[in-house]
């Protein structure tokens, strides 16, 4: 069994996912992947997740305490023989603290960066509101929605099975070389999204290639309570 780098629970996800040109995408594609599509169409996420319980090597770092991340992540996989890996790639991953961010571009070469965030979670009665927020420029973004309370089983071959089953993170290294790691989870029961909003400057977060998504009004937005995650230390390059 490969050892455990990161363990941690993320919970109350929300992901605003946007069909996408995929000529947008393919200068941010690593080498050796390909884009992974859902009735043929590629999609990109808004992501919105309390990271929490975090441990390095199983040993509990309490210093962080309960976190928000927020990031943009679209869809690929990788077939080796007959089996097809699923995974995702990140733009741009964003989180409260210097030494998480840093950690994580060091040993993963990700694209995390530390900004000032921070999130509300209410319930009433059988509803669940979850909001969070993350300031650039002095501008603050987020990401709300309204959900049910209670969860269920996610559909086959439903968009939340295509957006919540990838289970490897790609990295662009550079034009040649690729970084593969296993992001190991149970299958998420979800939550109905009752009612969303979402204010976000793409180009300020993300870059000009996708500003058009400030005009852009997400296809589906779906929730899924969470569960423990582990990220393993092998990291296969390719």
């Amino acid at each position: 069994m490969s050892r455990i780098f990161i363990s941690a629970l993320w919970e109350d996800i929300i992901m605003a996912n946007y069909e996408i040109d995929p000529s947008v995408l393919k200068p941010f594609l690593p080498n050796g992947v390909e884009l992974d599509l859902y009735n043929e169409k590629a999609y990109i996420s808004l992501v919105g997740f309390m990271f929490k319980k975090i441990r390095i090597f199983r040993v509990p770092i309490p210093f962080f305490g309960n976190f928000e991340e927020v990031n943009l992540r679209f869809y690929v996989k990788r077939t080796e023989s007959d089996y097809v890996k699923r995974g995702v790639v990140f733009i741009n991953e964003t989180v409260p603290y210097k030494p998480v961010a840093w950690l994580a571009n060091k040993l993963y070469k990700e694209h995390y960066i530390s900004i000032p965030t921070r999130s509300s979670i209410k319930d009433e009665e059988s509803k669940r509101k979850i909001k969070y927020e993350w300031e650039k420029n002095g501008n603050w973004n987020y990401i709300v929605a309204e959900t049910s309370k209670e969860s269920e089983l996610m559909a086959n071959n439903s968009i939340e099975e295509f957006i919540f089953e990838h289970y490897y993170g790609y990295t662009k290294v550079d034009s040649l070389n690729t970084i593969e790691y296993n992001v190991n989870h149970p299958r998420w029961r979800i939550r109905k999204v009752i009612d969303s909003s979402f204010d976000c400057d793409f180009k300020a977060m993300y870059g000009s290639d996708f500003s058009f998504l400030n005009e852009q009004k997400p296809n589906s937005v779906i929730a899924a309570e969470g569960s423990a995650v582990s990220i393993g230390w092998q990291r296969t390059y390719f």
